[in-house]
């Protein structure tokens, strides 16, 4: 049988906590962020976590990659 490859896409976008959430960075943080309000800007900080119905799937195209 062959083995599933991991999706080098979300290896690169999403992490798996100990608990087995999936974080991943919030849209919209990278650049040109002079159009958004300070509220905007500060409610952006940090990591997201998906909700479980979805994470289920990027785990299993995560593999055994969880970093």
């Amino acid at each position: 049988m062959p083995k599933q490859k991991t999706h080098k896409g979300a290896k690169k976008r999403f992490r798996i906590t100990a608990r087995g959430k999936v974080k991943h960075r919030r849209a919209g943080t990278s650049h040109l962020q002079v159009r958004l309000s300070s509220k905007r800007k500060r409610n952006l900080r940090g990591t997201g976590v998906l909700a479980s119905v979805s994470a289920t799937k990027i785990i299993q195209a995560l593999g055994k990659y969880s970093y």
